[in-house]
């Protein structure tokens, strides 16, 4: 059997793995079998720091508009982006490349055929990038 197993924190995540060994092999022990379980972890949880996220959410809404700004409920994509959150606290958002005037919420995902980016907000991705280091710069500065 192959599979994705996303969870939304650490412990989670090792909860789940440990109960898919536990459940593997005592259904196979129950029916006179054994249950071989290899599970790869290939990406942590990416999980956007709460403190860090609030102090730098007023940035975003400054750049693109407050309009345009919305805290979505947590996603279980996999993103190696989670690997430097590992390292230090992170922000991980999403710039949003649909065609002018589409329904956010009714858009194509990421990795479907129907998927399509308007490069024309890659302008919006550089301002914010630059502003959201300048406003952290700037914070870190003063305590």
């Amino acid at each position: 059997m192959i599979g994705t197993i996303r969870t939304f924190d650490d412990d989670m995540h090792k909860y789940v793995h440990q109960r898919v060994h536990e459940i593997s092999e005592n259904i196979a022990a129950s029916a006179g079998a054994k249950a071989d379980v290899k599970i790869d972890i290939l990406y942590p949880v990416t999980y956007n720091d709460p403190a860090l996220t609030e102090s730098m959410i007023g940035t975003l809404k400054q750049v693109a508009g407050e309009e345009n700004v919305m805290l979505v409920t947590p996603k279980t994509g996999a993103e190696d982006f989670s690997y430097y959150q590992k390292k230090v606290p992170g922000f991980f958002f999403f710039l949003g490349g649909m065609p002018k005037g589409q329904d956010p919420l009714k858009a194509a995902a990421h990795h479907t055929p129907d998927f399509y980016i308007d490069d024309s907000g890659l302008l919006l991705g550089v301002k914010s990038l630059s502003r959201l280091a300048w406003d952290y710069l700037e914070k870190q500065a003063k305590k």
